[in-house]
Order: C-alpha cells, then structure tokens, then sequence
C-alpha cells in the first residue's frame, strides 16, 4: 500500500512538473545588427518581458537578424514569434510587393505597434567630391545587404534622382561594415535607414577621414513623398555627429520601425507584450535617445497591415482604439 501511495505522489509530482514545463512560452524578437537601434529596442522588449516571468510564464529572446526583411519572413514561417521591420517592408509585404512580388500578398502578417522613426541616411567621404545624391554616379556606393529594409530604400533615393544600379558601383555589404569600408577608402558613401543617434554613424563620421552627411531633398524626393504613402520627411540632427563637416541638421526622408507578428501567434501572448510596452511607457523612452519623440497615439501610425486580435484587446481596454486606422481593425 505504501509503494502504491510512493508512486502516485512521485506520479503526480511528475505530472506537475511537466504541466508546468509545458505551460512555459518561449518567444524571440528578430532585431537587426547589433549597433543598430533595432538590437536595443528588442533586448528592452525582451526586458519587460522577463521581468513579468511569473505573471505569464513567457521567456523571451532578442536575436540579432539580417532586418526586416528576413524578419518578417521569419515571423510568418514561425522561425520568430515577432520581428521588428521598417514599416515601407511592412506595406510591401501586406500586399505583395517588392521581394513578396512572387509569393503574392503575405495575409498573415500583423503590425502590433510602430516605435521609432528612421531616417534613411547618406554619408559620404569629403574626398570623393560628393555634394548631392546626383553626385553619386560612378561612385561606389553601399546600398544595404540584402535581407535588409535599406536596400529598397537606397533604390528608391537613387531613382528619385534618376539613378540606375548600372551607374554607381553598388556595394551590399551590412551596415556594421560600412563605417570601416568608407575609413578604408573602399567605397565613397553608404546608406543606412536607421533612428538616431547611431553607433555606426557615430564611427563613420570620428574616423581619420572626413565625412559628410547629404540632405536627401528635391522635387524627385517630393513625387517620392507623394507615391509612396509610407514615407515622410525627417529630420537629422547635426548636434549627434559633431565630427561630420555638416554644420546644422540635415533633411531626409524615412520610415518607422513596426513591431510585427503573425497572425497564428496566441492572442495571451501578443496582449501581454503589447500591455507590457504601453504601461511601462515612460520607462522605455528613456532607454535610448531615438524614443524620445514616442507617444501612444503616434506609435499607432505607420501601420499597414492589420493589427493583431492580441494587441487589439490590449488597445480596447486602453482607449486607445481611436488612434487606429479602421481598415486596420479586423
């Protein structure tokens, strides 16, 4: 009788054990590089997270990933639970576009909330002569690496100006690497669509070189402004770079960051995140300068695809739903 008690407590132990392990969610946030703003804004998510381990039972990850490309991918494979992605990459693949051209619309996909603007960025080496985006002809040019939002980017500034691929030698190589390739002399300028103030700018424009950062401005910039409805005007500021030439601010044009997911993603689990980032606001912002400009209402903008159930329920509750796009809410 006593074996038989032994063993249906060992039993039941067991059991609780095992419901327990399995009650545990294990999610990862697909970042970009590590210098970028992308990196940080995962590991302060994953954060929050973790620090309400016993009120969700979820253990979250960040991994550094080659962008919002290959993140958003990522998110609707189920290789990731959530991807931040810019939010042009966002719209291109709600609806098909660009590297989603033959795979069609991705129907699947869920913007949650949109966090900091990013401003696509060009520096340039002073010796090159480079003054303009014009100027960049025959020039050898890094354009971003695939898998990242950049690369479009840099494509769509370029034949805004009425430059082809053909006409500059185009680079694609990371952002972490350009800073050291433009110091080195192996190419004359790089892009980068990125929140400021930027660790790689930051080595880019302190380097033995003199470099530069090109106001992306003009009436092709303007008709850009006009197709385009995920882009904006933004502002650069010069007091972040002191070593660049630029004596003020400079004029771009940009994105936002998205915070991203599936649809199949559970409806506890993206409510959680969403509540977590949203209550605990404040505390965010001051994590790194690019937040400074957030406010609930603003990180509902920018979204093109439909916003999760998980993440709506969180925003009902909220009183924020006002702030959403109706076509937004399914």
């Amino acid at each position: 009788m006593k074996k038989s008690v032994i063993f249906l407590t060992l039993l039941l132990f067991a059991f609780t054990i095992s419901s327990f392990a399995l009650s545990k969610t294990f999610v990862t946030i697909g970042t970009g590089g590590v210098t970028g703003v992308y990196y940080p804004t995962g590991g302060a998510i994953t954060r929050m997270i973790n620090k309400k381990f016993k009120q969700y039972n979820i253990k979250a990850t960040v991994e550094s990933t080659a962008g919002s490309v290959y993140n958003i991918n990522a998110v609707l494979s189920g290789d990731l639970e959530f991807g931040i992605a810019q939010s042009d990459r966002q719209y291109q693949a709600y609806h098909g576009l660009a590297e989603w051209s033959k795979r069609g619309p991705q129907k699947d996909l869920r913007a949650i909330f949109s966090i900091h603007p990013e401003s696509i960025t060009l520096i340039i080496s002073a010796k090159s002569g480079v003054r303009s985006v014009t100027d960049l002809r025959g020039k050898r040019v890094n354009i971003g690496n695939p898998g990242s939002g950049q690369l479009q980017n840099s494509k769509d500034v370029l034949a805004a100006f009425g430059i082809g691929i053909n006409e500059i030698t185009a680079e694609q190589v990371k952002a972490l690497e350009a800073p050291g390739l433009l110091q080195d002399g192996k190419i004359d300028a790089f892009f980068y669509t990125v929140g400021h103030p930027n660790g790689n700018i930051k080595e880019a424009t302190s380097g033995r070189l003199k470099v530069r950062i090109i106001p992306i401005t003009g009436q092709g910039i303007d008709a850009l402004l006009k197709k385009y409805p995920y882009y904006a005007k933004t502002i650069i500021p010069g007091k972040f770079y002191p070593n660049a030439l630029n004596t003020g601010d400079v004029e771009s044009i940009g994105v936002k960051a998205t915070f991203v997911t599936s649809k199949n993603l559970h409806e506890k689990i993206v409510y959680a995140v969403t509540k977590e980032v949203f209550d605990n606001l404040e505390d965010f912002k001051k994590l790194h300068p690019a937040y400074s400009v957030l406010t609930k209402e603003k990180m509902l903008k920018g979204l093109s695809a439909p916003i999760h159930k998980g993440a709506l329920k969180y925003y009902r509750e909220a009183g924020l739903l006002k702030y959403i796009e109706p076509k937004l809410v399914l």
